[in-house]
């Protein structure tokens, strides 16, 4: 993969910031994502599966959300089989679901650590009473004992930071190997990357993350990425999440945001170039070779015969020198082919910069600790079955308290 970014982080700047990235990586715990082998048992998988993976299998359907999910997407494109991914009980994506799959060729693996996640266990009860067949990802608490009830074969999920054990654990290795996504590949693409990737020899990850640093210092807080090709979009919502729950508490961190490209160049690049400056970086996501790509027909002499990807990478690479030309800070981070083992080598690369970053930042990365106050509330009103109105009458008094002197 290549890494391309204005302005260049001179040596000087690295250097202090490989120095302080040493000086606080044992305030938290070492980086248990690089161990791409001690959580993942392939022959477990293999045996618990055996029943289910077969040629009448055609839609494995997903039922996570966060981080229990977001790894599988950056490597849905690469799947054999229809993945549903299905992250809350929204009524529109359910029902598609529902009508495009039956029980005689679908598998349903809702994936849960801890076992109450709302939006995965109000979703279980449908697909059971219509008589799919389950795969469950859990390791304690309601979803756990239900699965148990309906005895289904279940695989653990460890006790980790769950947008970085994605990749190397049961929670998104067991629906790829389902899907029919090479593991193997995927994993010694993970495991190239992070020898790359996670050592001081001024690479590619800890310049990404001394220019995201610097540039925070300079008042940089939103990281708004264009990914120019479908087969990155999940990769990217990987990134989008990590860097805004990993970096985001204490008061400090990045708020990271992403549009499809080349849409968003009629969306927002207007305001890229010639809105406020001094608070957005742009980052552009590319691909050599798209898989699938095909070539153009069309009366117009310099586009006939170019592949259709060839077109967006111009438009990228455009974009891209137009920000710079306009003083705007941004990034280009291409791989060759979106295949399992480069897919791999980018998921590391993207742990391996947040990973950084954090350290940078003085703030833990494996934490979210903010996160809960909203299940929290969502399940006390459940609970009670508190009325729309009532809810909002709450929201009303607690904001005329919080903010009764923010407009003067």
């Amino acid at each position: 993969m290549k890494f391309e970014n204005y302005p260049k982080v001179k040596d000087k700047l690295l250097e202090e910031a490989i120095n302080i990235i040493k000086e606080n990586k044992d305030k938290w715990d070492s980086p248990f994502f690089i161990d791409t082998k001690s959580y993942v048992n392939m022959e477990e998988i293999q045996e618990k599966t055996s029943g289910v993976i077969n040629e009448n299998l055609k839609n494995v359907i997903v039922l996570g959300t966060g981080g229990s999910i977001q790894t599988l997407l950056a490597i849905k494109h690469l799947s054999k089989r229809n993945i549903f991914h299905i992250t809350s009980s929204r009524a529109v994506e359910l029902d598609r679901c529902l009508s495009m799959t039956n029980p005689t060729d679908s598998i349903v693996i809702p994936i849960s650590r801890g076992g109450e996640t709302l939006d995965i266990n109000s979703t279980i009860g449908t697909f059971l009473e219509k008589g799919y067949k389950f795969i469950g990802l859990s390791s304690s608490g309601t979803m756990y004992k239900l699965l148990e009830e309906i005895n289904c074969p279940i695989l653990s999920v460890p006790d980790l930071s769950g947008r970085f054990a994605g990749s190397i654990s049961n929670v998104g290795i067991v629906p790829a190997y389902i899907s029919g996504i090479n593991i193997n590949s995927f994993l010694k693409g993970l495991e190239d990357g992070y020898r790359l990737f996670m050592n001081y020899d001024k690479n590619i990850a800890l310049r990404f993350s001394a220019s995201l640093f610097n540039l925070y210092k300079k008042g940089y807080k939103v990281i708004f990425s264009m990914p120019y090709s479908e087969n990155l979009e999940g990769s990217v919502g990987l990134f989008v999440q990590e860097i805004s729950e990993s970096t985001g508490k204490e008061g400090k961190g990045l708020m990271g945001s992403y549009q499809a490209a080349p849409l968003c160049q009629h969306s927002v690049l207007e305001y890229l170039l010639g809105g406020s400056k001094g608070a957005v970086m742009p980052i552009l996501w590319t691909v050599n070779k798209e898989d699938p790509d095909l070539n153009l027909e069309s009366s117009i002499e310099y586009v006939k015969d170019l592949s259709a990807q060839s077109i967006v990478n111009y438009q990228a690479d455009a974009t891209f020198q137009a920000l710079i030309e306009q003083g705007v800070p941004a990034a280009k981070i291409t791989i060759d082919a979106p295949n399992e083992w480069e897919m791999g080598i980018l998921i590391a690369f993207i742990q391996s910069t947040i990973y950084y970053l954090c350290l940078l930042l003085d703030v833990n990365w494996a934490t979210n600790p903010k996160v809960v106050i909203g299940k929290q509330i969502c399940n006390e009103a459940l609970k009670n079955k508190v009325p729309p109105e009532d809810r909002e009458i709450t929201r009303e008094g607690i904001a005329d308290d919080i903010f009764k002197h923010f407009y003067t």
